[in-house]
């Protein structure tokens, strides 16, 4: 389901680039909106102009020569996807290096959402070991490879490295935003870290940065789940999602326990602290007055809190580890959960603040799975699949009242 999605497509210089016309239309046709930007060397095979009438904006081309301040993270942060078709080999070079010196590569280079590249180049660019090498890497980031197949080239060559059709790009790009996959559903994600007073000035907290929940409401929003998040972080910007800000744990219990009774699934990564100051200064603790004593109690466990519920969702809870995920294990059959998913923070482009995250995944019978490190967004992709393979097993309550979803502006 395309319908609403928010489509950048990027164009770079080969021939092929008269797909992209075609392509920008079958995008349009299913009820995208759609931004191009476009290479210099895109400009000597496609008139700006054409992409322009077609999508009803003119293309992105410069970093400095665009009206905006900032066209590449502006449009990163607008996109719910990013298409580059034709990928050349030149391209694929810049996207797998980080290299950011087009607006392409600098757009691609700054966003988190899927993104879709469709090689078009003669044969013998598109076997040369270097080419190779760099799909293997835009593969292993979670970048999606469309393609190339073999026929007609430029010069009237023959042989692998022709872009693929524009129908098949657009599957390609229904599969990787989920085609609506959890339409109907009612989500419950919790996310950030909790803060547990001291005093009205300091707080027991942790350094949860909250980008993995932002990650999975995002995802599952995009998929068609009506998202509630209970956040103590900074929530995404997102039409599709009910933020709930909340600081303490209690806070966040209530909050989570509340409203999981009427979800489909609760997906809990907040980072929740496990004690809390038994009795809190309302003033503030001054040094001269010698060092204190603070004596700990437990905060609410909300995991379990969902289990015992008596209409009670999937339950999907994050256990964040300091070394190996073993205990992870013991936690999800002791909290009720469906699913565990566990990460070392210590392991590197795992902790916490990062866009990266590899997890080992637990279910109730004790089984696992580990998943190799992958941005964030990717992580909340498979997690989706994985919650959407459980619920299809799972016997099903009876029908929930549903919420009508917001227009997206």
């Amino acid at each position: 389901m395309l319908a609403g999605r928010r489509i950048v497509l990027a164009v770079s210089g080969g021939v092929a680039a008269f797909k992209s016309a075609y392509l920008a239309r079958r995008l349009v046709e299913a009820g995208a909106e759609v931004r191009a930007i476009m290479t210099r060397s895109a400009q000597e095979f496609l008139g700006p102009q054409t992409l322009a009438a077609i999508t009803g904006s003119h293309p992105h081309v410069d970093f400095f020569e665009d009206p905006d301040v900032s066209p590449h993270t502006d449009l990163a942060r607008w996109a719910d996807a990013i298409v580059v078709a034709p990928a050349t080999a030149a391209t694929l070079s810049r996207l797998a290096t980080g290299l950011s010196d087009d607006l392409v590569s600098g757009t691609v280079l700054a966003f988190t959402g899927p993104v879709l590249v469709a090689p078009a180049m003669h044969t013998e660019m598109w076997e040369h070991p270097a080419t190779r090498r760099n799909i293997e890497v835009l593969a292993g980031d979670g970048i999606v490879v469309v393609g190339p197949v073999s026929g007609s080239l430029a010069g009237g060559d023959e042989g692998p490295g022709r872009m693929v059709e524009p129908e098949e790009i657009v599957e390609a790009l229904r599969e990787a935003l989920g085609s609506g996959t959890l339409e109907g559903w009612l989500v419950v994600v919790s996310a950030g870290g909790t803060r547990e007073a001291i005093d009205p000035v300091r707080f027991i907290g942790n350094r949860s940065s909250g980008k993995m929940g932002n990650a999975i409401a995002v995802e599952a929003a995009e998929r068609g789940a009506l998202v509630t998040l209970v956040t103590s972080a900074e929530p995404p910007d997102h039409a599709g999602i009910e933020v709930v800000q909340v600081e303490s744990a209690a806070e966040m219990a209530a909050a989570v326990w509340e409203r999981a009774p009427g979800a489909d699934v609760a997906v809990l990564t907040a980072a929740v602290a496990d004690f809390r100051p038994k009795n809190p200064s309302a003033a503030k603790l001054r040094r001269a007055e010698g060092l204190p004593e603070l004596e700990l109690e437990p905060t609410p466990d909300i995991l379990s809190g969902v289990a015992e519920l008596e209409r009670r969702p999937c339950r999907v809870g994050f256990a964040a580890e300091a070394g190996p995920a073993a205990e992870a294990a013991i936690k999800a059959k002791s909290k009720g959960a469906d699913l565990l998913f566990a990460n070392d923070i210590t392991a590197p482009g795992s902790g916490f603040g990062v866009d990266t995250n590899a997890v080992t995944v637990f279910t109730a019978d004790g089984s696992s799975e580990e998943w190799p490190l992958m941005p964030k967004r990717a992580v909340a992709a498979a997690l989706w699949d994985r919650i959407i393979e459980l619920r299809a097993a799972m016997p099903q309550p009876g029908a929930r009242p549903r919420r009508r979803r917001q227009d997206r502006s």
